[in-house]
C-alpha cells in the first residue's frame, strides 16, 4: 500500500497549520494547537503516513506513525 504525505502541524501567523510534507500552503489552520493536531492525525490514518508535531521553536517535539513501519520496536514486553 503506497504511503502518503506525512503531516506537519507547524505554527502559522493565524495559529496552528497542519501542511502536507513539500507543500508550500496550509492544508488547513485552526485556532489551537489541539485541533490541528487531531485533525493531522485522520489526515495520517487515512494516508497511512506519519505526524510531526512542532513546537513553537518550529524543531519536531513529537510524532506518530499510522502505516507499516519498517523498523518496529525490537523489544518484547
Amino acid at each position: 500500500m503506497k504511503r502518503g504525505k506525512n503531516q506537519h502541524i507547524v505554527m502559522h501567523s493565524r495559529g496552528w497549520a497542519v501542511k502536507g510534507a513539500g507543500n508550500k500552503r496550509a492544508t488547513k489552520v485552526f485556532s489551537n494547537q489541539k485541533e490541528a493536531i487531531k485533525y493531522g492525525q485522520k489526515i495520517a490514518r487515512n494516508n497511512n503516513s506519519d505526524t510531526k508535531i512542532h513546537g513553537r521553536d518550529g524543531k519536531i517535539r513529537a510524532g506518530n506513525s499510522y502505516g507499516n513501519d519498517p523498523y518496529p520496536p525490537k523489544d518484547k514486553k
